[in-house]
């Protein structure tokens, strides 16, 4: 029997407030599972389990702080799954209905106020969890017009986030001022977090800088040829091709990509990129997308679009929070030249895109306008050093101009 404990989840996590068990004891679990979510600075987080086993019981209450690191719940092994069930005075100790007991009565409490705006029905009781109240009051939805999907029409994180996703479909105007006022307390939070982080950067990383403008010609003409009779949502965008061009770059120069970890530097085998995602009035995340160098140019595009509209519900995993190896940042769409980032600490290096734009270029002794972007990376003396990182920018300049090979 073993026990899970709480994950890190960021280079300055110190612990997490555990708002949802997504599993109950005795349920089957296999690695990669989400069987909990836990609120950070960042937002609710899905906790990923690492083994396969039996999820036992919980050790900690729901709403209780947790330490990175300590205990959360034990989790059957295989092997011991029989001998566990064996002797059942681990359901005596049940402080989960203990705990039911109390938590029920605050959720109908809270819907108390949503049920009176549209009536849900006299007297009829609506159950949810506290991490889908937390992220209703968030967005702006009203409770009573969410379907449950979970025991008993229990409305779930999950369900919240699902109505979350339909809605700026709906009445985007409704839910953006209803969103404002919890924003503004979740900011402060937020940008804690990413000051510390960033603080902490600047203070341990040697940054050095490095800028390079790229011909965009071939990567516009090859997705304007990919997109032919597409229809919108299926479309291929131009930042696909950058993260895929600095992922296979970072394949290959293993000196950008990894963690930095105790005085020493660990390349990772894996590529996993970090995308910068804005989250609307309260701060920035860069979560991870596995192993993007070997993504297909459609899944990857289609592993964005799942990433930012989770991320800006509210919903992370674990996984996407800690694994990343390197960052990838545009903002295109802002109309700035060209952005210079911070390293997130324990990585070594963040890739950074400007505004594409028409310059005056000269090729084949010719000079005309071309679409171009400004790229810049800053990376990590420790690790690696100007020569190495005009390498890097001079191999994802050359993926880019030759897109059909990513």
């Amino acid at each position: 029997m073993g026990e899970f404990r709480m994950p890190s989840l960021g280079a300055d996590m110190e612990a997490g407030k555990l708002v949802e068990w997504l599993v109950k004891p005795g349920t089957p679990i296999k690695r990669g599972d989400i069987i909990a979510v836990v609120e950070t600075q960042k937002g609710a987080i899905e906790i990923e389990v690492f083994e396969d086993g039996m999820f036992e019981r919980p050790l900690v209450e729901l709403g209780a702080k947790v330490p990175v690191g300590s205990p959360l719940a034990l989790i059957t092994g295989k092997g011991e799954a029989a001998v566990a069930q064996a002797p059942p005075p681990a359901p005596e100790p049940k402080p989960a209905p203990a705990v039911e007991a109390v938590a029920p009565p605050a959720p109908v409490a809270a819907l108390a106020v949503p049920a009176a705006v549209p009536p849900v029905a006299a007297g009829e009781r609506v159950r949810v969890s506290p991490a889908a109240r937390k992220l209703a009051a968030e967005t702006g939805l009203v409770l009573s017009e969410i379907v449950g999907t979970g025991p008993s029409g229990e409305i779930t994180l999950a369900d919240v986030e699902t109505r979350a996703a339909e809605a700026p479909a709906g009445p985007p105007a409704t839910s953006a001022p209803a969103a404002a006022a919890p924003a503004e307390g979740t900011m402060s939070g937020m940008r804690a977090a990413i000051a510390a982080a960033m603080a902490r950067s600047k203070r341990e990383i040697p940054h050095y800088y490095l800028a390079h403008t790229v011909d965009l010609s071939a990567a516009e003409a090859f997705v304007t040829k990919h997109n032919e009779g597409r229809e919108p949502t299926d479309r291929l965008l131009l930042g696909a091709l950058f993260v895929k061009a600095v992922s296979r770059a970072a394949k290959k120069y293993h000196e950008f990509n990894g963690h930095f970890v105790e005085g020493e530097f660990k390349p990772s085998a894996a590529v996993h990129v970090g995308m910068a995602v804005n989250i609307r009035a309260t701060g920035l995340v860069a979560p991870a997308i596995h192993d993007s160098d070997a993504l297909e140019l459609d899944p990857l595009m289609a592993s964005m679009r799942d990433l930012i509209t989770r991320v800006r519900a509210g919903r992370f995993r674990a996984s996407e929070l800690s694994d990343g190896t390197i960052t990838v940042s545009s903002l295109g769409e802002r109309g700035v030249d060209a952005l210079y980032g911070i390293i997130y600490p324990p990585q070594v290096a963040i890739v950074g895109f400007g505004t594409p734009a028409w310059r005056a270029w000269a090729a084949d002794g010719m000079v005309g306008p071309r679409r171009v972007v400004s790229m810049t990376l800053a990376g990590d003396h420790r690790v690696s050093d100007g020569h190495r990182g005009a390498l890097f920018l001079k191999a994802i300049e050359d993926l880019l101009s030759k897109p059909e090979t990513l």
